[in-house]
């Protein structure tokens, strides 16, 4: 193994000469540039004059869109507001007086009320998971700059770090999207769900198992196995069954639809559903737990778990609340079925490329980087679909809450995912594997693909269910600061893991390599912190949505969008 990497080590171009390494700078430059792009476009949106915004066919009906009313006095009548000044088109009777109205979220036809509950239980625990997953995280990054901070084996690095992990996989992102998904099948049916009992039946043992996960693990007690399946097979079975009837659920509910196609969404979602089972029994099974065989069987689950049961999902919820909130059609259905194809194929056989140079066959390490690189088509097709779909809209960000979300998590998912081929190459693996990059990496897609699609379409759908509103500001707040912290977090993190790569094949002794990763662990504390701050931001405005005063809705009587 290491006479092989000391070849390719010696044999290899300069740094800056590598594919891999110019691909990912070209990567991460991308949403750097989105970024100063939306804050551009923000700040011209409080310059702009009133009226000005573009007029385009059904742009008033996207949900979260910039209503510009002319304010009135108490009378009734249009009060003489001043045209002049620096900053215009703002909320003149607003707290904050510099930040544009956005357009309140459109009435739709009732929601099934006890639906509505059951979704609002799902998003409400999730959140609650998120903000434990992520303080745990918080303390983690703080160990790195503090190391003596306690010394209590249960707040051990080794037994909190899977706790971080796996409350903010199976509890936050899995609950949000199971939730999501029952508004989403049942919407694009136009049914009601097929049993609201198994939906609750899902929440119990979803629940029960981060719960008495997330205690064994505390406690020492866990699988011993890899990463993200250490919660131990009696607590896994749990969630593996509340999996299991949210698949019955859903299928029921299509089987029951009034129309006659299956929406591109409910393709994603049950197949999200079925591999998230097969994973989990591949991984827990006890037939390939020894020797090389539980190398290859980590590395198919680990990938899989990430691709085919997040991300899957997540592109499927994406499909029908992008278009939704656009107030258009999706730009291709065949762009769509693509992707959805060629992730199955290619997705599938990347995972043992977190293993190259080790003992696995070495054919095996060449099909998964063939399938790394074959994952381009997939990418790109998801990618133009949803920013074709986005064609002749980009002026509704400026006046949007729930649409940058949108955007950034699209951007991520192209960044992000070709990353994560550009890493899968020989050379590039020997320098970034075993670093800080893979931590860097894996939140540039959980948290900046993952999160931000979970936020856009929660933002999207618990208005239209409680009839309420989240406050403009707190919004705004919540995604500068959860974008600024995962840049702050995740570039430090690439550049330091380049470094310490570089500095292990040049002989470097690892103590010292500790040294160099010191300011770069700062940076990690300091970004984790605006995003552990952001998802505190973010839970308020869930409770103003849920628990807040009821506010009017802007237009009534609107159709529901194309994707219904």
């Amino acid at each position: 193994m290491f006479s092989t990497a000391t070849i390719v080590a010696q044999s290899a171009p300069p740094l800056w000469g590598q594919p891999g390494i110019v691909i990912t700078c070209i990567l991460l430059a991308i949403p750097l540039a989105v970024g100063l792009w939306l804050l551009g476009l923000k700040l011209g949106a409080a310059r702009r004059p009133p009226g000005s915004e573009r007029n385009a066919s059904g742009s008033s009906n996207g949900a979260g869109m910039l209503a510009v009313d002319e304010p009135h006095s108490a009378a009734g009548e249009p009060s003489m507001a001043p045209s002049s000044g620096l900053i215009r088109n703002v909320d003149q009777s607003g707290a904050i007086r510099f930040i544009p109205a956005k357009k309140a979220a459109l009435r739709r036809p009732e929601i099934h009320r006890p639906l509505a509950r059951l979704i609002l239980w799902y998003l409400g625990a999730a959140t609650l998971w998120l903000l434990f997953g992520t303080t745990i995280g918080e303390y983690l990054g703080i160990k790195f700059v503090v190391p003596d901070a306690d010394h209590l084996s249960w707040l051990s690095f080794g037994r909190l770090r899977p706790v971080h992990t796996n409350a903010v996989f199976w509890g936050w992102a899995s609950l949000a999207m199971i939730g999501l998904g029952y508004y989403v099948v049942a919407r694009v049916g136009n049914v009601q769900l097929a049993s609201l009992k198994a939906g609750w039946w899902t929440f119990g043992l979803m629940n029960a198992a981060v719960v008495l996960g997330s205690i064994a693990l505390m406690a020492g007690i866990n699988n011993g196995g890899g990463e993200y399946r250490e919660y131990v097979w009696p607590i896994m079975l749990l969630f593996a069954a509340g999996i299991a009837i949210a698949l019955w659920n859903f299928l029921a509910t299509i089987a029951r639809r009034q129309t006659s196609e299956i929406y591109i969404s409910n393709w994603y979602m049950v197949a999200a559903l079925m591999f998230v089972i097969t994973i989990v029994l591949v991984a827990y099974l006890p037939f390939w737990q020894d020797g090389l065989g539980e190398t290859i069987i980590q590395g198919y689950y680990m990938h899989q778990g990430v691709g085919m049961w997040f991300m899957m999902y997540l592109l499927g919820l994406t499909y029908y609340f992008l278009p939704q909130q656009l107030n258009t059609p999706i730009f291709s259905y065949s762009l769509g079925i693509l992707a959805f194809w060629t992730q199955i194929l290619f997705y599938t056989v990347i995972g043992t490329h977190h293993f190259v140079f080790s003992s696995i066959p070495w054919s095996i390490q060449t099909v998964a980087i063939v399938g790394s690189m074959g994952m381009v088509i997939p990418v790109v097709a998801g990618t133009a679909n949803f920013l074709l779909t986005f064609r002749g809209a980009f002026h509704k960000l400026s006046g949007s809450y729930t649409l940058p979300f949108f955007l950034v998590g699209v951007v991520f998912y192209f960044t992000g995912s070709l990353q994560g081929t550009a890493e899968a190459f020989r050379w590039t693996n020997l320098i970034w594997h075993f670093t800080d990059f893979t931590v860097a990496h894996s939140h540039l897609t959980m948290y900046g693909i993952i999160t931000f699609l979970l936020w856009a379409s929660i933002y999207a759908v618990v208005p239209r269910l409680t009839g309420r509103e989240p406050p403009q500001a707190t919004v705004g707040a919540h995604f500068w600061m959860a974008l600024i912290g995962l840049l702050f977090y995740s570039i430090p993190l690439m550049l330091g893991g380049t470094l310490r790569g570089i500095a292990w094949l040049d002989g470097v002794p690892f103590v010292d390599t500790l040294t160099l990763m010191a300011p770069f662990w700062l940076w990690r504390a300091i970004g984790g912190t605006l995003m552990w701050l952001s998802h505190g931001i973010f839970a308020y405005n869930m409770y103003k949505m849920i628990a807040g005063r009821v506010r009017d809705v802007a237009i009534q009587g609107a159709t529901e969008g194309a994707a219904n």
